[in-house]
Protein backbone atom coordinates (compact mmCIF):
# COMPACT_ATOMS: atom_id res chain seq x y z
CA UNK A 1 0.00 0.00 0.00
CA UNK A 2 2.45 3.03 1.02
CA UNK A 3 5.26 3.46 -1.62
CA UNK A 4 9.12 2.63 -0.93
CA UNK A 5 9.44 6.41 0.28
CA UNK A 6 7.48 6.17 2.85
CA UNK A 7 8.89 5.92 6.50
CA UNK A 8 8.08 3.55 8.91
CA UNK A 9 8.60 5.17 12.58
CA UNK A 10 8.79 3.15 15.43
CA UNK A 11 9.32 4.19 19.19
CA UNK A 12 13.16 3.46 18.95
CA UNK A 13 14.18 5.35 15.31
CA UNK A 14 11.52 8.36 15.61
CA UNK A 15 13.61 10.95 17.22
CA UNK A 16 16.32 10.66 15.50
CA UNK A 17 14.42 10.49 12.03
CA UNK A 18 12.47 13.96 12.81
CA UNK A 19 16.33 15.17 13.46
CA UNK A 20 17.14 14.01 10.04
CA UNK A 21 14.85 14.89 8.01
CA UNK A 22 14.96 17.81 5.58
CA UNK A 23 12.38 19.77 4.24
CA UNK A 24 8.62 18.84 5.91
CA UNK A 25 8.09 15.39 7.10
CA UNK A 26 4.22 14.40 7.31
CA UNK A 27 3.60 11.80 10.26
CA UNK A 28 0.80 10.11 10.16
CA UNK A 29 -0.54 8.08 13.14
CA UNK A 30 -2.91 5.64 11.82
CA UNK A 31 -3.90 1.72 12.86
CA UNK A 32 -4.65 -1.32 10.39
CA UNK A 33 -8.35 -1.33 11.88
CA UNK A 34 -8.73 2.21 11.14
CA UNK A 35 -11.25 2.96 7.81
CA UNK A 36 -10.40 6.91 7.97
CA UNK A 37 -6.76 6.04 7.76
CA UNK A 38 -6.95 3.69 4.82
CA UNK A 39 -8.67 6.60 3.28
CA UNK A 40 -6.51 9.50 3.68
CA UNK A 41 -3.52 7.28 2.98
CA UNK A 42 -3.29 7.58 -0.56
CA UNK A 43 -3.99 11.08 -0.11
CA UNK A 44 -0.83 11.27 1.89
CA UNK A 45 1.16 9.56 -0.36
CA UNK A 46 -0.19 12.01 -3.25
CA UNK A 47 1.20 14.78 -1.53
CA UNK A 48 4.73 13.53 -0.56
CA UNK A 49 4.69 12.13 -4.27
CA UNK A 50 3.72 15.85 -5.66
CA UNK A 51 6.42 17.86 -3.50
CA UNK A 52 9.40 16.41 -5.46
CA UNK A 53 11.22 15.84 -2.10
CA UNK A 54 10.37 18.73 -0.24
CA UNK A 55 7.80 16.58 1.60
CA UNK A 56 8.22 12.94 3.42
CA UNK A 57 5.79 11.02 4.71
CA UNK A 58 6.06 9.10 7.66
CA UNK A 59 3.74 6.57 9.47
CA UNK A 60 3.35 5.63 12.87
CA UNK A 61 1.29 2.56 14.20
CA UNK A 62 -0.15 3.69 16.93
CA UNK A 63 -1.21 -0.22 18.21
CA UNK A 64 2.61 -1.01 17.67
CA UNK A 65 3.42 1.80 19.16
CA UNK A 66 1.54 3.54 21.98
CA UNK A 67 4.35 5.47 24.11
CA UNK A 68 4.67 7.57 20.24
CA UNK A 69 0.80 7.94 20.60
CA UNK A 70 0.59 9.12 24.25
CA UNK A 71 3.91 11.45 24.17
CA UNK A 72 1.94 13.56 21.10
CA UNK A 73 -1.63 13.77 22.83
CA UNK A 74 -2.91 11.69 20.18
CA UNK A 75 -6.31 10.50 20.94
CA UNK A 76 -8.27 10.74 17.47
CA UNK A 77 -6.61 8.60 14.52
CA UNK A 78 -5.95 9.42 11.91
CA UNK A 79 -4.02 12.26 13.02
CA UNK A 80 -1.04 14.20 11.01
CA UNK A 81 1.76 15.90 12.77
CA UNK A 82 3.56 18.10 10.58
CA UNK A 83 7.10 18.62 11.43
CA UNK A 84 10.11 21.16 10.13
CA UNK A 85 13.55 21.58 11.51
CA UNK A 86 12.32 18.59 14.39
CA UNK A 87 9.38 20.37 15.46
CA UNK A 88 6.11 20.12 15.55
CA UNK A 89 4.77 22.53 13.43
CA UNK A 90 1.07 21.96 12.63
CA UNK A 91 -1.48 19.17 12.95
CA UNK A 92 -4.75 18.11 11.38
CA UNK A 93 -7.07 15.09 13.19
CA UNK A 94 -9.10 13.18 11.08
CA UNK A 95 -9.81 12.61 6.95
CA UNK A 96 -9.53 15.89 5.60
CA UNK A 97 -9.95 17.11 2.11
CA UNK A 98 -6.30 16.83 0.10
CA UNK A 99 -6.60 20.61 -0.04
CA UNK A 100 -7.22 21.16 3.46
CA UNK A 101 -3.56 18.98 3.75
CA UNK A 102 -2.20 21.00 0.84
CA UNK A 103 -2.83 24.12 2.31
CA UNK A 104 -1.30 23.69 5.55
CA UNK A 105 1.57 22.28 3.34
CA UNK A 106 2.20 25.59 1.60
CA UNK A 107 1.96 27.28 5.00
CA UNK A 108 4.91 25.42 6.10
CA UNK A 109 7.04 25.82 2.60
Amino acid sequence: MADAATLHLTEQNFDQTLKDSPGVLMVDFWAEWCGPCKTIAPVLEDLARESNGAVTLAKVNVDENPGLAGRFGIRSIPTILFVKQGQVAGQVIGAVPKTQLKKKLDALA
